[in-house]
């Protein structure tokens, strides 16, 4: 299975949950394909704008919440929003964008999947279902139920673990032990390319010293 459709598997849990929050009871497959890829692109579109905030701001991929906010104002989540001319020309930082979102986010028309998310505990004990102790996501309960033995490097390396520690690759029966010297062979400059070609001297030039000069 490719990583394309492993993160697309992975989306369509939240997008159901996020459909069931908002009260629809059924969908058609067709339909939940369609939003998944609504979904995954406009996350790609955000995160694409906010690498290109980070380098354009501080020259790494490390992003921070400035890299992030100019990244929603660019895909239109935050409204009304001045933009950065105006900011500079009024002098005062514009909020408003920024304070609706967190109040649409935290508001009750959201309570629901913000339950389903493990941001606040559930009031009401379902039949059947155990709700885990604690703030957990939906994820990190599949995981452990799935886990019975309760180590996490089950799933190490993978989309859904932690990454996995890179180990030297050592390579046997040569002049070089590991891929990086072999690398950093290929890369230095040969010393018997850059020599300059000698020049040898012309045959005529040398019978010519030789003989002596003939009278005019």
């Amino acid at each position: 299975m490719s990583s394309n459709a492993i993160y697309t598997s992975l989306l369509r849990t939240p997008v159901l949950h996020i459909l069931r929050a908002a009260g629809f009871h059924a969908t058609k497959p067709a339909v939940l394909d369609t939003l998944v890829d609504l979904t995954a692109r406009y996350l790609t579109l955000l995160a694409s704008n906010s690498a290109i905030h980070a380098q354009e701001n501080h020259n790494d991929l490390i992003l921070t919440v400035t890299d992030v906010r100019m990244a929603l104002q660019d895909v239109g989540a935050l409204w009304p929003q001045k933009s950065a001319m105006e900011e500079n020309l009024i002098g005062e930082e514009d909020m408003r964008g920024v304070d609706n979102l967190v109040k649409w986010m935290m508001g009750e028309e959201n309570r629901e999947i913000r339950r389903v998310a493990g941001l606040i505990e559930s009031e009401v004990a379902l039949p059947g279902v155990e709700v885990p102790a604690g703030r957990e996501d939906f994820l990190t309960a599949l995981k452990k139920k799935h886990n019975k033995t309760g180590e996490s490097s089950r799933f190490q390396g993978t989309v859904m673990g932690t990454a996995a520690e890179e180990k030297p690759i050592r390579i046997e029966g040569g002049p070089v032990e590991s891929l990086q010297d072999w690398g950093a062979t290929l890369r230095r400059p040969s010393l018997k390319d850059n020599t300059p070609p000698s020049r040898q001297a012309s045959p005529a030039l040398t019978s010519s010293t030789g003989s002596p000069l003939t009278p005019m």
